[in-house]
């Protein structure tokens, strides 16, 4: 249910993404303005409330929480249907990211109350494939009835479930007891925002994790938000056969690297922690000589193919890195520690690299034309390389860390 709920998360977040096109040439937008709406207006909310959800959701009922959030961000990606302005529509984005704030942190805190650390990685990386699960159905819905019904109805269509949704989340799932695989003692402990980050300080390893988290983001969000946009631009495909396109080759691929991310890093990881941070290291690494046919061939099936293994390898990180953050900290931190985590996360990945690459595909495009947006992906994701490195410090310090929280 959990992975449900993420699932309805990424299906609401991520339908303005493959209606961008639509959208821009009804309300007249240029792509820094995309940038903004499939960006800042979602994240600057989310980012800034998420830490206080999740200081509320280690004191209370975390399914509640969960169940509330689901209603909220449902039925704003209704109201984005009503938009007739680029403000009335980041306006509803905006709602969105409310709703999605009191999402993550409270099933990352539930899901290590469901599991032993060793099997962690495995499930918190199933967890994580839901948001490109909820890719692949938003993708798919919201190209079918886009292209039958117009892109305002295919709002209104993904976000009603939801709030139905909701309710039977509400009325099904248990929530589980707190700290069920650590001590009691820690378990008891409630930490107040202060006390986490005073623990947080104390491990390198978390802020270099969470920079890393944050770059790969970067380019997750800057180029994959601007994918459909660019699949239709440079080769021609759009309507329904593009939701096939990026259902399947982004979100499936996506969701594929994800989960098998976890799964790998539990198996490699039980000898070796630091291969929960090898590994999304190693994937990024593969994934960059495949960048360029992905954004530079002219060949439509060589650049589709190049995605398809650009996404999955990009995808590898955020089971491994939650699951090792969360082996830091003391349960009644864990809800906090994903907040703050997601917090860096998605200001620098969200907030920052889609408005990047809208504002450098404006600038771009004057020189080039349509070929502005494919320079402006290929800088991001050249920058959100940097990431790697970032993993490689974190896990030189892990070690060190680990035996710190342990003593």
């Amino acid at each position: 249910m959990l992975t449900i709920a993420y699932a309805f998360n990424f299906i609401d977040r991520q339908i303005l993404v493959i209606l961008q096109q639509s959208i821009k040439e009804e309300m007249a937008l240029l792509d820094w303005q995309l940038g903004l709406l499939t960006g800042p207006a979602f994240a600057a909310i989310y980012v800034t409330a998420g830490i206080p959800v999740a200081y509320w959701a280690d004191r209370a009922n975390r399914k509640n929480i969960i169940s509330l959030a689901v209603a909220v961000w449902s039925g704003m990606t209704v109201l984005s249907g009503t938009a007739n302005s680029f403000w009335q529509l980041f306006a509803a984005r905006f709602g969105v990211g409310l709703g999605e704030a009191g999402g993550s942190p409270p099933a990352h805190a539930m899901i290590s109350d469901y599991y032993p650390p060793e099997e962690r990685g495995a499930a918190l990386g199933f967890y994580s494939a839901g948001l490109h699960f909820g890719i692949v159905l938003g993708f798919l819905i919201g190209a079918f009835v886009e292209q039958a019904f117009g892109w305002r109805y295919a709002f209104m269509v993904v976000g009603a479930p939801g709030v139905i949704f909701a309710a039977i989340f509400f009325l099904t799932v248990k929530e589980p007891p707190r700290g069920r695989f650590e001590s009691a003692s820690s378990a008891a402990q409630v930490p107040t925002l202060g006390e986490t980050i005073a623990v947080l300080r104390g491990f390198r390893s978390f802020w270099l994790i969470a920079v890393a988290c944050g770059l790969t983001a970067f380019g997750g969000y800057g180029v994959g938000n601007f994918l459909p946009a660019f699949v239709e631009r440079s080769h021609g495909i759009s309507g329904w056969d593009l939701g096939v396109v990026m259902a399947f080759g982004g979100g499936g691929a996506g969701m594929l690297g994800t989960f098998l991310g976890g799964r790998l890093a539990d198996r490699l990881g039980s000898g070796e922690q630091r291969w929960y941070l090898w590994l999304p290291a190693a994937a990024s690494t593969l994934a960059l000589p495949l960048v360029f046919p992905m954004l530079l061939a002219d060949a439509t099936p060589l650049a589709i193919g190049s995605m398809v293994m650009v996404t999955a390898l990009t995808n590898t990180y955020l089971g491994p890195s939650l699951a090792t953050c969360h082996q830091l900290v003391p349960p009644a931190m864990r809800a906090l520690t994903s907040a703050i985590l997601f917090f860096i996360l998605n200001l620098i990945g969200l907030g920052c690299g889609p408005p990047f690459a809208g504002v450098l595909s404006d600038v771009l495009g004057e020189a080039h034309g349509t070929d502005g947006l494919r320079y402006a992906l290929l800088i991001v994701a050249a920058i959100s390389a940097v990431g790697v490195g970032f993993f490689v410090l974190a896990a030189r310090q892990l070690p060190k860390d680990l035996a710190r929280s342990e003593g």
